[in-house]
């Protein structure tokens, strides 16, 4: 290869190059230009969040046996829910929404003494008991679905509690945005005080 045809490679091989750094750029300013205008959007509350306070109850079994689990569409027809009775009685739910990347949760009853929560996405665990995350990525405990047992023995869900935040606190929430008096009546304003 001649001196001449030499450098014309170089100088090929050199705008070839620049061309891919201004690709690389271009693609890093959309990406973060996009990166901010998601996470603008999502901190401003556009998107609809799990427990927003307005459903109506939903009766989602008419019986529900000790370490069972039942799942459901509340707080609206495209949120995923369910129900678990656990070994000491007690009804609790969530939202099989994983905190990590939304992927579905699954029951896996057999596993511990109350059972678990866990996606199988990335190995995320969570506590039947308290929706907390034992152990894998997600940030966050699962949203809570606030579950009721009437006198027939049915579990209706009835509100809605968002991650981390208590059932109690949910349904005042959902109170104080649907019925301020009745919130009042029910002692959610001195809650919120304190």
């Amino acid at each position: 290869m001649t001196g001449t045809e030499q450098d014309e490679l170089i100088d090929r091989i050199s705008a070839d190059s620049l061309t891919t750094r201004r690709d690389y750029l271009r693609i890093v300013a959309t990406v973060s230009g996009g990166l901010v205008v998601g996470s603008t959007v999502v901190s401003a509350g556009v998107l609809h969040r799990h427990g927003d306070g307005t459903a109506p109850p939903l009766k989602v079994a008419e019986h529900l046996p000790k370490g069972q689990a039942v799942t459901f569409n509340y707080p609206g027809e495209h949120d995923r829910a369910m129900a678990i009775r656990l070994t000491d009685g007690s009804v609790v739910g969530y939202s099989t929404v994983c905190t990590h990347l939304a992927c579905g949760v699954l029951w896996r009853k057999e596993r511990g003494a109350e059972g678990e929560l866990y996606c199988p996405c990335h190995e995320g665990v969570f506590s039947a008991r308290t929706g907390e995350v034992t152990a894998g990525p997600p940030p966050r405990p699962l949203p809570r679905v606030v579950m009721v047992e009437d006198d027939q023995g049915a579990v209706w869900a009835i509100g809605t509690a968002r991650s981390g935040e208590s059932e109690r606190a949910g349904l005042c929430r959902g109170l104080e945005e649907s019925n301020p008096v009745l919130a009042e009546r029910a002692g959610c304003a001195a809650e919120g005080a304190s």
